[in-house]
């Protein structure tokens, strides 16, 4: 059986194409996963230790995670390994996943102008931060791709009493686009963005950008693994995915994610383990 072949390039992203499961020695699997953990750097930081260590090769479609989340459903991943709680945990309740695990974190951070327009920076409150961009209708970029850290946003607008539906206007700008890509434009509109720290240091074209609002605890950034549930999707590679998983939330993997540095500074956390 094979699966539904899907071709595409996303944010500089290859999507493989027509990923077959008829070779039963390809030791392979399909990971789909968030723009933060590729465009951060993770991926090419982790990826030859597990294959070192497993003899396992992970392909990635890198995606936001509401989509990372649709390819699992329709069975054309082997793993999901995002960032949305509450979307991890519909995704459970259907059936579509074996179990969930944690595997690390980070935090979101706001980045906006040095001159800060809107006067949201010095503090740590986001709602706050929000509440003033929204006020002075200063230009904020959103993904706007049903991403974990679009969701996180859009609990935050919430959050602070801001009905976005309706107080949307030129000044805020849907763009639809992976982390990378939504980070360009703020960079050329000189606008705010809400953005995971991993991408934010891993990120070069920073233009008059600079960090403003952290230190939040609504900012926690968690993510977490799921296998595909192969009752549902008999072509998962159940042995060589949980491999993954195992792998991932082992020792050595918790250590690889630990090891993982921009300029010295440690991207994401490891914390497997620690909830349900």
């Amino acid at each position: 059986m094979k699966r539904r072949a899907f071709v595409g390039v996303l944010g500089g992203v290859v999507l493989f194409i027509g990923l077959s499961h008829s070779n039963a020695q390809d030791k392979y699997i399909v990971v789909a996963s968030t723009t933060s953990t590729e465009q951060s750097g993770l991926f090419a930081h982790l990826l030859p230790a597990l294959e070192r260590d497993t003899g396992i090769k992970a392909r990635v479609v890198a995606v936001g995670t509401g989509q990372a989340l649709d390819i699992g459903r329709r069975g054309d991943a082997d793993v999901v390994f995002v960032h949305d709680r509450p979307a991890e945990d519909k995704f459970m309740a259907e059936g579509e996943g074996v179990r969930r695990h944690p595997v690390m974190y980070n935090d979101f951070v706001l980045i906006g102008p040095k001159n800060d327009p809107a006067r949201a920076g010095g503090g740590k409150d986001i709602l706050d931060a929000l509440r003033k961009i929204e006020s002075a209708k200063a230009p904020f970029v959103s993904r706007g791709d049903r991403s974990g850290t679009h969701a996180a946003e859009l609990r935050y607008w919430k959050d602070a009493g801001i009905d976005l539906d309706k107080a949307k206007g030129p000044w805020y700008r849907d763009t639809g686009s992976g982390m990378g890509p939504a980070l360009n434009i703020a960079a050329a509109m000189n606008a705010y963005i809400l953005v995971d720290r991993g991408t934010w240091l891993s990120f070069v074209n920073r233009g008059d950008l600079t960090l403003l609002v952290e230190g939040d605890r609504r900012l926690f950034n968690q993510y977490g693994v799921m296998l595909v549930n192969p009752q549902k999707h008999p072509n998962v590679k159940r042995e060589l995915g949980q491999q993954f998983v195992d792998w991932l939330i082992s020792s050595k993997g918790q250590d690889a994610i630990a090891a993982y540095r921009i300029n010295g500074q440690q991207l994401f956390f490891p914390n497997a383990g620690t909830e349900s």
